[in-house]
């Protein structure tokens, strides 16, 4: 019998070292789509994904620059997407963190192959191009991923109170599992790091070559996505999508007009729910397996969290999820060589 599944695409971040040849290694059989996407590339003037794909050894400057990286990321996670085996699971909702959504629309059908990639690839030039602010990430849960008392508000008012100061920028941009990632200015991250103890020895953490994603900071990338992407990219998706917000998005009756809308408006400027994805797409679907797409493993830690935090299956602490999975994997990660099998 089939497993339901809710499949989690990832966003920046996570095409890595460790991930260079990752499309060769896991789709030599997807020649075809990769030649697809590598004249797109070409015939803009861009490295061709094969190339950065089979570089003789990862660069950071070049494979993490926005217009590198988002496009890599969804070759990789759409070819994944592609791999898994429809005779096992059966696929009934689509999610993603942060750029992770504009890789689930095109998993979800609203946009075809190309489609996703001339969104993936416009958003992260774009990205790259205004390069706006940065973003860093800082945990409020203990190691058994419990949430420390009123750690969580604290981190938020420390936030607002930067925020408020004259020449800083500081906001939530992701919820993401028991970590927030925050984005502003030079100022407000400074100001942010200065102000907060340091935890498990490494945050809060700088993310190298990101923006501020998901606040008022990319308006003007925002509005540029806007008027480069047409809305008649979009489609019906065949797949039920669950949104940054916790919002369901059904095929045969999504607004596609609103969706485009979300995707380049809301989704570059607000606040990014990951947690709320995640819990909403485990009680309203109550799915037997999360997969979450490769490239990269970094995305697995904050789905578990998510479903601890929303008790999912019972599921309480780190403990009982790592329990839960020795008896029955409740999650896949596409992207770890011992569970890629699985799916």
């Amino acid at each position: 019998m089939k497993q339901t599944a809710v499949v989690v695409a990832p966003g920046r971040g996570t095409y890595n070292r460790g991930e260079l040849g990752y499309f060769a290694r896991h789709h030599a059989n997807k020649a075809a789509l990769l030649g697809d996407f590598d004249a797109y590339r070409a015939a803009q003037g861009q490295q061709t994904l094969s190339d950065l794909d089979g570089a003789a050894r990862f660069s950071g400057p070049t494979h993490t620059r926005g217009d590198n990286a988002s496009a890599l990321i969804y070759a990789c996670a759409y070819a994944d997407f592609l791999s898994i085996d429809r005779e096992k699971f059966d696929i009934v909702g689509v999610t993603g963190n942060s750029m992770g959504w504009y890789i689930a629309l095109a998993c979800a059908g609203a946009l075809d192959a190309m489609g996703g990639l001339e969104v993936v690839n416009t958003m992260g030039t774009l990205m790259q191009t205004h390069l706006i602010g940065g973003q860093l990430i800082y945990p409020f849960v203990d190691d058994n991923w419990l949430p420390v008392p009123g750690e969580r508000e604290r981190i938020l008012e420390r936030v607002a109170e930067i925020n408020a100061r004259a020449g800083h920028t500081l906001a939530l941009s992701i919820d993401l599992g028991g970590m927030l990632v925050l984005a502003g200015d030079e100022p407000g991250l400074s100001a942010f790091e200065q102000a907060m103890p340091v935890v498990q020895e490494r945050f809060p953490m700088r993310l190298p070559n990101h923006a501020g994603f998901h606040t008022s900071l990319q308006e003007p990338v925002a509005a540029a996505g806007r008027a480069a992407l047409s809305a008649d990219l979009f489609r019906q998706p065949e797949l039920p999508l669950i949104d940054g917000r916790g919002g369901f998005w059904r095929p045969g009756s999504s607004d596609l007009s609103a969706l485009w809308d979300f995707t380049l408006n809301h989704q570059v400027v607000r606040a990014y729910d990951f947690t709320a994805a995640i819990r909403c797409a485990a009680r309203e679907l109550m799915p037997d397996v999360f997969i979450v797409l490769g490239p990269g493993t970094t995305l697995g830690g904050a789905v578990a969290q998510s479903l601890v935090g929303a008790n999912w299956r019972g599921l309480a602490d780190k403990a009982g999820f790592q329990t839960e999975q020795q008896r029955i994997p409740r999650l896949i990660a596409m992207g770890r060589e011992d569970q890629r099998g699985l799916a």
